[in-house]
């Protein structure tokens, strides 16, 4: 097992000793929960992840009023979101190294594009992939993905490590969440008529995963420009 005093972006690689066959939920009219698909890409994803974070680590972005984020995050791909009390934006340079955003690995962006078309949605493009990471307590507040230039590509969403519980909404905030129990290797996917649902994360609640540790890692695939 990963000691603690390791740091916290580097990954021991053991067989998950709990894969079980992967199976759809449905969630939306045109949502999905793919349960454990990512799981037979994980082994080439965690040394891939651990590269690009030396080049662009995760940081606590602030939001336009002001906020810090208590997520922890980076990017990857042509284009990387970014925050600050400018507004929400796609840039092609990592503000912090002044540097463009780690190119997307392949195996990224086939196991994404290889969900789309599980939950119907071919053609899927990604060009930008956001990389966050929950450690215990930071969540994540209901909101919209709207900073892309078109709504027609869906959002896949990919969950490592520890648990969390995923808040899928309606078209306004104050609209019902469903609570959706994610786990290690778990892929939502949403588009169509539910591109614009609102989504978050509860707190992410104390816990020990056997590969990542104290922390829970999204990987978020987004057709941005």
């Amino acid at each position: 097992m990963r000691s603690k005093a390791m740091p916290p972006t580097t990954f021991e690689l053991f067989a998950d000793e709990d894969r079980q066959p992967a199976r759809t939920e449905q969630i939306g009219e045109q949502s999905f929960v793919l349960r454990g698909f990512a799981l037979p890409w994980v082994e080439q994803l965690l040394p891939l992840l651990e590269k690009i974070l030396r080049a662009a680590p995760f940081r606590q972005m602030v939001t336009p009023g002001g906020f810090t984020m208590s997520v922890g995050l980076s990017s990857c791909g042509t284009l990387g979101w970014t925050t600050d009390r400018s507004g929400y934006r796609y840039t092609r340079i990592d503000p912090v190294s002044g540097q463009p955003w780690p190119e997307m690995p392949e195996v990224f962006r086939e196991m994404a594009q290889a969900a789309a078309r599980e939950a119907g949605f071919h053609h899927f493009e990604p060009d930008a992939c956001l990389i966050n990471r929950y450690l215990p307590g930071a969540k994540m507040s209901l909101h919209q993905d709207k900073d892309e230039r078109s709504y027609d590509p869906p959002i896949v969403s990919v969950s490592l490590g520890l648990p969390a519980m995923f808040l899928f909404g309606g078209f306004k905030r104050n609209d019902t969440s469903q609570r959706v129990s994610l786990f290690h290797g778990d892929i939502v996917v949403w588009g169509g008529v539910d591109r614009l649902r609102y989504h978050g994360v509860l707190p992410l609640k104390d816990g020990h995963h056997p590969r990542l540790g104290g922390q829970r890692i999204n990987f978020t695939f987004r057709t941005a420009g």
